[in-house]
């Protein structure tokens, strides 16, 4: 069963953190919008996964979940699906790095302009093409 004011809230609050994720490029704090780009991704695709009638699992990385159930995704969004991914798995890897770091590792000091424009501009796809194909319900 799916529940269309969950998906829809699922997607205005990821639109909404892109704002939250365009500040933090404003101020240069780039492991920050490597982070928080991953959590927007996240919330797409569990949008995504919602509205196309496939449980949810409370994992940070749902490229598994798509990969499997690639016939109940909306058509549009399958020519993407490796792209999309691939792009879930990589920030997934960044996602405790970014906001913690390690012993070795000073999030703000290792992530770069780059790095965050990549992330943004990967979150923004992202929240683009499944709010299409959930505003087409082409499911």
């Amino acid at each position: 069963m799916k529940n269309e004011a969950l998906v829809k809230d699922y997607l205005d609050r990821a639109s909404a953190r892109l704002k939250a994720v365009a500040l933090l490029q404003r101020e240069e704090s780039w492991a920050d919008v490597v982070r928080e780009s991953q959590e927007v991704i996240e919330l797409s695709l569990k949008a995504l996964l919602r509205a196309s009638g496939i449980e949810v699992p409370r994992i940070h990385d749902v490229s598994p979940v798509l990969e499997e159930n690639v016939e109940r995704l909306p058509r549009q969004i399958r020519p993407h699906l490796e792209k999309i991914c691939g792009i879930s798995r990589s920030l997934r890897r960044d996602r405790e790095l970014a906001f913690y770091g390690s012993e070795d590792l000073t999030p703000g000091q290792f992530y770069r302009r780059e790095d965050g424009q990549e992330a943004l501009n990967s979150a923004k796809w992202v929240v683009g093409i499944v709010r299409k194909a959930c505003r087409q319900k082409d499911l």
